[in-house]
C-alpha cells in the first residue's frame, strides 16, 4: 500500500538509505496534523472516510501516509450578524460538525478511529493501531455572547478554539484587519477576554492563528496556560497576515506555546500575484458568497479554503471548475514545495527552539504543497526533516510531542483552576 509513496519519496530524496531511515522514524513517532477541515456530507453512512474520497484526508490516505492523528475542524465562517438569530444559526452549524465527527468515530468506523479528549488519549489510541481524531474549533463566533457555550464545546470534544477567523468577531479582531486598517476591538473584546479565562478554566487550548497580532499579544498576556497557533507559518519568509512575525514567535516561546507550521502554499511562498488574477478570484469568491481572502500572499485560490470546503458538493465542484478557468487564463505562481515548507520549520526552530514548533496541513481547507498534497504523502515531510539532519527525538517533538506537551499543560492548569473554585 505504501509502495507508490515510497517510490515518490525515493525519487525526491535520491537516497534509498535516507528513505529507509525516514520510514523507520516515521513508523515510530506519532504524526499529528493539527488542522484538517471537514464537510459533514463526507461523514455519512453512504459517503465517509472509510472510502477513498476526493478529499485530501480520509482514513485510507492516512493509513497509506502514516498520518496517525488529526484535529478535525468545527469551522463556521464569520458573518456580519451579531444578533441572537445569527449566533443561533452559527451554533447549529457548529453542532452539525461536532455530530459528524462523533458519527465517524462512534458509528461509521469505531474499529479504525477513535476520538481523543486528552494528550494521554492520543498516545493510547495511537498505540492501539487506530487513527486518532481530535476536535478543534475554528472561529468563536458560534459561542455568541454566552460564556456557558465554552463548556458546551468542551463537552462536545473541542480541545482548541480560535476566537476569530477571517473577519472580526464579537470576541476578537481578525488578521484581515490589515487589509483595510479597520479594527473592531484593537485586539480582544471585553467578552473575548472573559472567554480566554473560561477556555483556561475548562481546559481548551487557545488558538491564535486567525486573530490579529494585537489580539494574539493580548492573549499571551492574559492566558494562564500555553497557547497554540494551530496553522500558521513564518512571516519573515512570507509576508502574509496569517503568518507570525518574530515578535509573535518570541512571545509564543515565552508563553510556552507552539506554532504548528502550516503547509499552505500561499502562506509558505509569497510571490507577487497578477492584478488580473487577484481581481478574478475576488469576483469569483463574491459570486459564491465566500469571504474575502486574507491580505497578502500568493494566489492559489485566494485562501479561505475552509469556506470553500463548507460549500455543498455541487457548488464546490462549480467553484473549482471556475478556478481552473482562472488558472488557465491567469496562471498562479509556482506552488510551494515540501522543501519550502520545511524552510519555515527551520527558521522557527532556530529562532525559538525545537520545543515550540509543530506541523499542520490545513488540508481540505486550501492547504497542501508539492510533495505533501494529501495525507498519503505525509512521509515526505519526515524524509525532508531527516535529510536536513533532524534527529528522531526532534522529529517526534515536531510531529506531536510539542503539541501534546501543551495540551497536557492546559489540562493541568484547568485542573488547578477548577480546584481553586471548588
Amino acid at each position: 500500500m505504501l509502495l507508490p509513496l515510497l517510490l515518490a519519496v525515493q525519487a525526491q530524496a535520491a537516497d534509498p538509505a535516507l528513505v529507509a531511515k525516514a520510514r523507520a522514524i516515521h513508523d515510530r513517532v506519532i504524526a499529528l496534523d493539527t488542522h484538517v477541515d471537514i464537510n459533514p456530507s463526507n461523514l455519512t453512512a453512504d459517503t465517509n472516510y472509510t472510502q477513498r474520497l476526493r478529499t485530501q484526508v480520509d482514513l485510507v490516505k492516512m493509513e497509506e501516509g502514516g498520518l496517525d492523528a488529526v484535529f478535525l475542524i468545527v469551522f463556521v465562517g464569520q458573518a456580519n450578524d451579531f444578533t441572537p438569530a445569527g449566533y443561533e444559526r452559527a451554533m447549529a452549524s457548529a453542532v452539525a460538525k461536532f455530530d459528524a465527527i462523533h458519527r465517524l468515530a462512534e458509528q461509521i468506523a469505531p474499529n479504525r478511529v477513535a476520538i481523543a479528549y486528552t494528550a494521554a488519549d492520543v498516545r493510547r489510541i495511537a498505540a492501539s493501531g487506530k487513527k486518532v481524531a481530535l476536535i478543534g474549533v475554528e472561529n468563536g463566533y458560534p459561542l455568541g455572547e454566552d460564556i456557558a457555550n465554552v463548556k458546551k464545546f468542551y463537552d462536545l470534544g473541542g480541545r482548541y478554539l480560535s476566537l476569530a477567523h477571517n473577519g472580526h468577531s464579537q470576541l476578537s479582531d481578525s488578521n484581515t484587519g490589515e487589509r483595510d486598517g479597520v479594527w473592531k476591538w484593537n485586539g480582544l473584546s471585553p467578552l473575548g477576554k472573559q472567554v480566554i479565562a473560561e477556555l483556561n478554566r475548562v481546559g481548551i487550548m487557545v488558538d491564535v492563528s486567525h486573530p490579529s497580532k494585537e489580539s494574539m499579544m493580548q492573549t499571551v498576556a492574559l492566558s494562564k496556560a500555553p497557547i497554540i497557533a494551530s496553522h500558521s507559518a513564518v512571516r519573515a519568509l512570507c509576508n502574509h497576515s496569517r503568518n507570525m512575525d518574530d515578535e509573535q514567535l518570541q512571545a509564543l516561546k515565552k508563553n510556552g506555546g507552539v506554532m504548528q507550521t502550516v503547509a499552505f502554499s500561499s502562506y509558505v511562498k509569497c510571490p507577487p500575484v497578477s492584478p488580473e488574477r487577484q481581481e478574478a478570484i475576488t469576483k469569483l469568491r463574491a459570486e459564491f458568497g465566500l469571504p474575502a481572502a486574507a491580505p497578502g500572499g500568493g494566489g492559489g485560490g485566494g485562501g479561505g479554503g475552509a469556506a470553500i470546503a463548507a460549500l455543498p458538493q455541487d457548488r464546490r465542484d462549480a467553484y473549482q471548475a471556475r478556478m481552473q478557468e482562472i488558472d488557465r487564463k491567469f496562471p498562479a505562481p509556482a506552488r510551494a514545495t515540501v522543501s519550502d515548507f520545511v524552510d519555515h520549520i527551520d527558521y522557527a526552530v532556530k529562532l525559538i527552539g525545537i520545543d515550540h514548533v509543530g506541523i499542520s496541513s490545513d488540508f481540505d481547507g486550501g492547504g497542501g504543497v508539492e510533495g505533501w498534497s494529501n495525507a498519503s504523502e505525509t512521509l515526505n515531510v519526515t524524509a525532508e526533516l531527516v535529510r536536513r539532519g533532524y534527529t528522531e527525538e526532534q522529529i517526534s517533538k515536531l510531529w506531536s510531542g510539542n503539541l501534546l506537551r501543551v495540551m497536557a499543560e492546559v489540562e493541568r492548569v484547568a485542573h488547578e483552576l477548577q480546584k481553586q473554585k471548588s
